[in-house]
């Protein structure tokens, strides 16, 4: 076997996790978020950045102002699901760089300073994030729905600030009744990997 992980953990993690677009009614609780990001914010970064931000809409009234800014078909699921994340980019991580960063500490001025390629920095390793934060979810036995059919600026606005840019929304449960769709292909090995 070339991988040491379990097989049921790469089936959990991998092969029959898939999008969530219904879910029970079982709450998501704050212990299960803390766990799934204090295990996902080992995932390797450029530089050790850390510009993913996390908001969860709990509320009632945040979630009606959140469903406003989403596709059509992401309303009802995403009005329905036991919680909600917004996922964005902290274009300020730069700040942080002295604590991440301790043995290099003048990169945050030396590479950073300018904030167009902060916001490139920030996009680039908050989707890396974004990315291991959904295998949190899936290691936590939950189901992620991420999605990204949505008012980007209007999310932003009524969510977050200049600072940050928003990424995707993440609907996370149980998954409920008749919660995938058809897997869709994926591209074969050779399809993808060349050598040189």
């Amino acid at each position: 076997m070339s991988l040491v992980l379990d097989p049921a953990a790469q089936d959990l993690l991998f092969r029959e996790a898939r999008t969530a677009n219904t879910f029970t009614d079982e709450p998501v609780t704050e212990e299960q978020v803390q766990a799934i990001y204090d295990l996902v914010k080992f995932g390797p970064t450029a530089f050790n950045q850390t510009p993913l931000r996390i908001t969860l809409v709990r509320s009632a009234e945040a979630r009606e102002r959140l469903v406003k800014h989403l596709a059509e078909g992401n309303q009802a699921k995403t009005a329905a699901a036991p919680l909600v994340a917004i996922l964005s980019a902290d274009n300020e991580f730069h700040e942080e760089l002295p604590q991440l960063l301790p043995h290099f500490p003048q990169a945050k001025d030396m590479f950073f300073a300018e904030r167009p390629v902060r916001e490139s920095a920030a996009a680039l390793n908050a989707a890396l994030q974004a990315a291991y934060f959904i295998i949190g979810v899936r290691a936590a036995g939950l189901a992620a729905g991420p999605m990204t059919g949505l008012d980007f600026e209007g999310l932003r606005k009524e969510f977050l600030d200049d600072d940050h840019t928003p990424l995707m929304v993440v609907n996370i449960g149980r998954p409920g009744e008749d919660a995938w769709f058809p897997r869709s292909p994926r591209l074969a090995y050779d399809e993808v990997v060349t050598t040189v």
